[in-house]
């Protein structure tokens, strides 16, 4: 067989559509959303490149319309789980040993498949099984997923060609091999892209994975496994299950071949697995590669410089996009007492003409939030903030599940910088904001640092670089990720590698090569040309 280095596509980020009115991707998307309304779906689980069906189906609904039914997912059990370990294994080697280009290959026809006949298919039900709008569907599932591939490919290469200097009569060099064992990839609902990547990431540097989608997103998970099967991934090498979390923790991380997890998720999620994995070290072959991204309480904190106008947008979008289910999204806001009435009239301007309802009324910016138990959650912290005497709801607060799971962009005003909506988590379209004097920077500066126990993104609004470079410096350990004047949400693969520390994760940046570098193990190797045939002793 022919030999060579080769070079692979350099990655470029997909162009993101538009969905304007009259355009011709609207009226194709709105096609095959017609057509997924009027289709019922069955979902099988699949293992070892089987399609596997069980006497336990669970249906699936539109958050934003319950009383629809989209279709129907076997649930697997144990036997499934360790069905799906021993098709990885079979297939272990066979994919330790293909050479990296027919990787490269695979994972590239696959973001092609996306960014074309599988766009409008991979938004569609995005759209419908998670309620995000066309833009906000368009960005996560076709775009970022694509850049993902794409880039990821780039890195790996760029892994592949980092090798030691030689010296006079040797020849040093790293094969970068995939873990001894299995990756577990367990994915969440509020990004397909994350969801498509977790799994794909492992398995480009030749790893295989047993993949666990949130069960509120098995709808998209569908699509992006038929992508990864049509792209020509092989049998065995991603193995897609449905199964309850402890069922799959149960025997995963029980298995001697456990080799590493890419999880997103919850903080307290991760934490009780990162237990059960200590707990159980000694039954595993290897020490397994724990890399993780999870929650975050992220703040967007201005100066009195700041453009008033500017900050009223990056709380508008970095707070209600995607209903604010977004790792990433603004939860908790440090306003100057100077600005505040100007912010106030520019950002309240702005939600009074946001529109909530179904995402396949393209003009809709607010949908539903994902289901019942984050809905309950949701309007019991609004209800208890309207009763609270240290809090305002100052836009929104009502809620109505009647239909769909529909919670109204809401701000709540504190007089408390500690109030609980601005400590916890709530992954919802809520909004707490603290106005702070302005003449005590530096002591909200603490207290934001303080108040959370995450560190994800962070946006910082002042037109003063003296104050810009101050409070990044003061909040470096804050965030993973800054923003300066603009939204903390938005994160680009190949632009702005993604991940935080603290509460918030392992901080192995998805979307750069440091996420590659997870899951491989390098192992160095010297030749040499001159053997000695002496023993060099000190005189």
């Amino acid at each position: 067989m022919p030999k060579g280095i080769f070079n692979v596509p350099t990655a470029q980020n997909e162009p993101i559509y538009s969905y304007a009115p009259g355009s011709p991707e609207r009226a194709s998307l709105q096609q095959q959303l017609d057509a997924y309304l009027s289709t019922t779906l069955d979902i099988p689980m699949v293992i070892g490149g089987e399609e596997v069906r069980t006497d336990h189906t669970i249906s699936i609904h539109p958050p934003h319309n319950i009383q629809h039914t989209l279709g129907h997912y076997h649930q697997g059990d144990e036997t499934d789980i360790y069905r799906a370990i021993d098709a990885a294994q079979g297939a272990h080697q066979k994919w330790a040993d293909l050479a990296w280009e027919h990787r490269a290959s695979i994972f590239l026809k696959a973001a092609d498949l996306i960014a074309g006949p599988y766009r409008d298919k991979i938004n569609a039900a995005t759209m419908l099984g998670q309620s995000k709008n066309a833009f906000q569907a368009e960005i996560d599932a076709a775009c970022e997923l694509v850049d993902f591939l794409r880039f990821n490919v780039n890195y790996m290469t760029q892994i592949y060609a980092d090798q030691p200097a030689s010296s006079p009569g040797v020849w040093n060099r790293v094969e970068y091999r995939p873990l001894e064992g299995f990756v577990f990839a367990l994915t969440p609902f509020n990004f397909t892209s994350i969801a498509g990547n977790l799994p794909s990431a492992p398995a480009m540097m030749g790893n295989v994975v047993i993949w666990k989608p949130s069960k509120t997103a098995v709808y998209s998970a569908h699509i992006i496994m038929e992508v990864f099967r049509e792209a020509g991934v092989p049998d065995g090498v991603i193995n897609l299950v449905f199964a309850s979390g402890p069922v799959a923790a149960r025997v995963i991380f029980d298995h001697p071949d456990f080799a590493g997890i890419h999880f997103t998720g919850s903080t307290a999620v991760f934490q009780d697995i990162w237990k059960t994995i200590g707990n159980n070290i000694l039954k595993y072959k290897t020490y397994p590669r724990i890399v993780g991204e999870t929650g975050g309480k992220d703040f967007v904190i201005a100066h009195k410089s700041c453009d008033a106008r500017a900050v009223a947008t990056a709380l508008t979008r970095g707070a209600f996009e995607y209903q604010g289910q977004k790792c990433s999204a603004a939860s908790r806001a440090y306003l100057p007492a100077s600005k505040w009435s100007e912010i106030k009239e520019h950002f309240l301007g702005q939600l009074k003409d946001l529109t909530m309802g179904d995402p396949c009324d393209f003009s809709h910016f607010v949908n539903a939030v994902i289901d019942e138990a984050s809905f309950d959650k949701l309007a019991g912290e609004i209800k208890a903030a309207q009763a609270a005497p240290e809090a305002e709801i100052l836009f929104g607060g009502r809620c109505d599940k009647t239909v769909g799971y529909f919670i109204e962009p809401t701000v709540i005003l504190t007089t408390d910088p500690l109030y609980r909506t601005m400590q916890e988590e709530l992954f919802g379209p809520v909004l707490t904001i603290y106005i702070y004097d302005d003449q005590k920077l530096d002591e909200t500066l603490d207290l934001l640092d303080k108040t959370s126990i995450y560190a994800l993104t962070g946006a910082v609004f002042a037109q003063d670089r003296y104050v810009i470079e101050k409070i990044t410096r003061r909040l470096a350990n804050a965030a993973g990720n800054f923003y300066i004047n603009d939204k903390p949400t938005g994160a680009v693969v190949g632009q702005q590698p993604f991940g935080g520390a603290r509460g918030s994760g392992t901080n192995d940046k998805a979307g750069s090569y440091l996420n590659m570098l997870r899951w491989v193990s390098p192992a160095p190797s010297k030749k040499t040309s001159t053997h000695p045939t002496i023993i060099n002793i000190p005189l």
